[in-house]
């Protein structure tokens, strides 16, 4: 009987082993992600608004170089966070503008109508970002900034409606009032969207499926032949937007026999410069800002050649 009782005592224990593998723990549910708040005001820099949207205030902010004075004739830099035109706000754009100002520029972080925060569309996004380069010409005078020498940036989305600031034609947006006069003095546009179809980022799925507005919103079919100077960022291995969308409009721009230069980054993804990346993100960071600072010096738009950027120097 003693080998029926050690088998009964066996599948006894087996039985108590398996059912304590079989006990359910319970799960924590994740804290949602709290929602964006639109920026009132950011350290380091003064708000303006620049344009009343329905109910939106729209502002942009401000950073003004050491010893500035307003009868100053600055160059300027604006700068657009990126997100989709669906998320985002100045707060990831401000440290640019600031960068910007040690160069001896008047820094602009100007936000606009992302759909989760203020329910716009990409054609409002682009929409805004024309407005946002206007008020900054129609108020030089008091921002102390020479209206020829603004330069525009954008990051991911927001080097999408960059690059529209720069093309003449009627914007998509129903409350379009036209492109900036003069035309921006340069494009610096870092992982941009460009092309809106259905072979870049966004496509008919992010306009509703309307193949129409997607053509309406793309940069390489929308834009004049003559283009301001242009550099572009991109990593080869950007699974958000096509790195072949950023060699595309590059090869386009030089058809035109317009400047544009491409600085790649091998290996690395969207948003390149990120932590996400590590050593090769930082270091990605450091040789953006001098390849940027380079291009506005030879441009004319910053007087001196600036330091070497070092790491963590850009927010």
């Amino acid at each position: 009987m003693q080998p029926v009782i050690c088998s009964v005592l066996l599948l006894a224990g087996a039985s108590a082993l398996l059912a304590q593998t079989n006990v359910t723990t319970p799960t924590t549910t994740p804290s949602p992600t709290p929602p964006e708040v639109t920026p009132l005001e950011l350290p380091g820099s003064e708000p303006f608004v620049y344009r009343h949207a329905g109910t939106n205030e729209l502002r942009l902010h401000v950073v003004k170089p050491a010893g500035w004075k307003a009868s100053d004739k600055n160059p300027c830099l604006v700068m657009f966070f990126g997100g989709g035109w669906a998320s985002g706000t100045p707060e990831k754009s401000v440290g640019w503008a600031k960068w910007a100002a040690k160069l001896g520029m008047v820094g602009v972080a100007p936000d606009y109508r992302t759909r989760k925060r203020l329910g716009g569309t990409p054609e409002d996004c682009i929409s805004d970002a024309r407005a946002a380069v206007r008020w900054v010409q129609e108020h030089a005078a008091e921002l102390g900034i020479d209206p020829a020498k603004i330069a525009v940036m954008g990051t991911s989305a927001g080097g999408h409606i960059a690059a529209w600031t720069a093309i003449t034609k009627k914007g998509p947006g129903a409350d379009d009032h036209g492109s900036p006069d003069p035309l921006p003095a340069a494009l610096i546009l870092l992982n941009p969207v460009s092309d809106t179809k259905d072979g870049g980022y966004g496509g008919t799925k992010r306009f509703g499926g309307s193949a129409e507005r997607a053509l309406a919103c793309s940069v390489p079919d929308q834009m004049p032949a003559t283009m301001p100077p242009v550099l572009i960022f991109h990593g080869t291995k950007d699974e958000t937007v096509p790195y072949a969308n950023s060699a595309g409009l590059m090869e386009k721009l030089k058809a035109n026999g317009n400047r544009c230069e491409l600085v790649t980054f091998d290996g690395l993804g969207h948003s390149y410069y990120s932590s996400k990346f590590g050593e090769a993100g930082a270091a990605a960071k450091i040789k953006t800002q001098d390849e940027a600072a380079r291009f506005l010096v030879s441009l004319g738009l910053v007087p001196l050649p600036p330091a070497p950027a070092k790491a963590g120097e850009l927010e």
